[in-house]
């Protein structure tokens, strides 16, 4: 009988030990991998690592990032897909990831909300409208009345087809009856560069992208893509104000892990990452990049998510964009 005992409270506490709850409250017991689908340099990446060093801090062991940029970010969110579902691997999303490309491309090798496990979000950051210093637009009524006048004069800069940034200069030229036309280009660097020569007309982008180039002289920003003025750049008006139509354009990145990570693990990644993102030295440099750190529950990035894909498809059929 005390053999029996024994033995049950031995595999009791076995199960105990096995369990996600405990898991969770040991996690993390080494190096955590962070995939990124985002370039090097760019404002998501640079965001990451500041989180990440001080996410490494409070749990007192690194995190690992490890880009895999390029193909709409399919290299990364196939290696996290794989991955063990044990909250030691962790992907780096963005909104185009999770509810633009599903919806505008025709095949993609991942389910947003079947094949990740929500962690929380991360940051978001709104876009302005960016001029060349020389052009001749001194506000968004400007930029529509060339518009108007000359149908087909006005271009604008995209990283790729349904990027934010190509969402914001279409539903510009929806809402104002005009045509305005997109140039997509490669890399980010390469659409500032042409907004400042004056090669197109103006660029959508967050203030980390297009700052450097209105420091430096060669760009201005006419208006910010948001409901009200930033507080860091009040004389900056939005698009309503400086004569256009009430429209907002902004973007937001979060976490993920694959599929089936256990729920107590997402939850001590989700309190750690809301702890960061309090930190006044996080929250400066963040600032710095013209993004706001913003956490959430996991139900609320998967709500999100859910909401942005329905969203998305009627926004796509409505501007006519489309895959070439």
């Amino acid at each position: 009988m005390q053999l029996t005992l024994c033995w049950r409270l031995a595999i009791a506490a076995v199960a105990l030990a096995c369990s996600p709850a405990v898991q969770g409250e040991e996690f993390p017991a080494r190096p955590i991998r962070l995939l990124t689908p985002y370039p090097a340099g760019l404002t998501p990446d640079v965001a990451t690592r500041i989180m990440a060093e001080k996410l490494g801090k409070l749990w007192g062991k690194p995190l690992v990032i490890e880009a895999k940029p390029g193909a709409n970010g399919f290299l990364a969110f196939g290696a996290a897909k794989q991955a063990a579902p044990d909250g030691y691997t962790l992907l780096v999303v963005g909104d185009a990831h999770m509810t633009t490309n599903p919806k505008l491309l025709s095949s993609v090798p991942y389910d947003p909300q079947k094949d990740f496990e929500p962690v929380s979000l991360f940051f978001r950051a709104p876009f302005l409208f960016y001029t060349s210093a020389a052009s001749p637009y001194a506000s968004m009524r400007d930029l529509i009345e060339a518009a108007r006048k000359d149908p087909k004069k006005i271009t604008y800069g995209t990283p790729y087809v349904g990027s934010p940034a190509h969402f914001g200069g279409a539903t510009l030229a929806q809402a104002t009856g005009t045509q305005m036309m997109p140039v997509h280009y490669k890399e980010g660097a390469q659409i500032y560069t042409a907004v400042a020569n004056g090669d197109i007309s103006f660029s959508v982008a967050t203030i980390g992208s297009g700052l450097p180039l209105v420091k430096a002289g060669r760009m201005k920003m006419l208006a910010t893509a948001s409901a009200q003025r930033l507080a860091d750049y009040p004389a900056v008006p939005t698009v309503r104000e400086s004569g256009g139509p009430d429209l907002v354009v902004e973007t937001w990145v979060g976490l993920v892990a694959p599929a089936g990570t256990p729920a107590a693990v997402v939850q001590k990644l989700n309190a750690g990452i809301a702890q960061v993102l309090k930190d006044p030295e996080l929250i400066e440099k963040f600032a710095a990049l013209g993004i706001a750190p913003q956490s959430s529950s996991p139900a609320e990035l998967a709500t999100r998510v859910r909401d942005e894909l329905a969203a998305v498809e009627s926004r796509i059929k409505r501007l006519g964009i489309t895959i070439e």
